[in-house]
């Protein structure tokens, strides 16, 4: 992966499929997918604190831990997913507005 001097890489108009989905859009699948990897990582440590508590293991809990959840942030993590297409955005269609007699 190649970054520029942009802020934000991968740029938006990849993220949204140039521009297909809006910004808000956006937004809102990062915010899900990263509430998601969230709770996987907490699965994860949760495991790990359990394999230690019953002495499976003679590990520190940091390397029971998947390295993309102990190293990144979610929200990084959720847009690496929707750039690699692992994660995707649907749209709704916008419901329509009763119509008057």
């Amino acid at each position: 992966m190649i970054k520029d001097n942009r802020m934000i890489y991968p740029p938006i108009p990849e993220l949204t499929e140039n521009y297909r989905h809006n910004r808000y859009e956006l937004v809102i699948a990062v915010a899900k997918g990263a509430h998601k990897v969230t709770g996987e990582y907490l699965s994860m440590r949760a495991n790990a604190e359990r394999m230690i508590a019953e002495e499976k293991v003679d590990k520190p809990m940091l390397s029971l831990i998947d390295p993309e959840y102990r190293d990144q942030k979610a929200i990084r993590i959720a847009i690496s997913r929707l750039h690699e297409g692992r994660y995707r955005m649907e749209s709704t269609p916008a419901e329509a507005e009763p119509k008057e007699d």
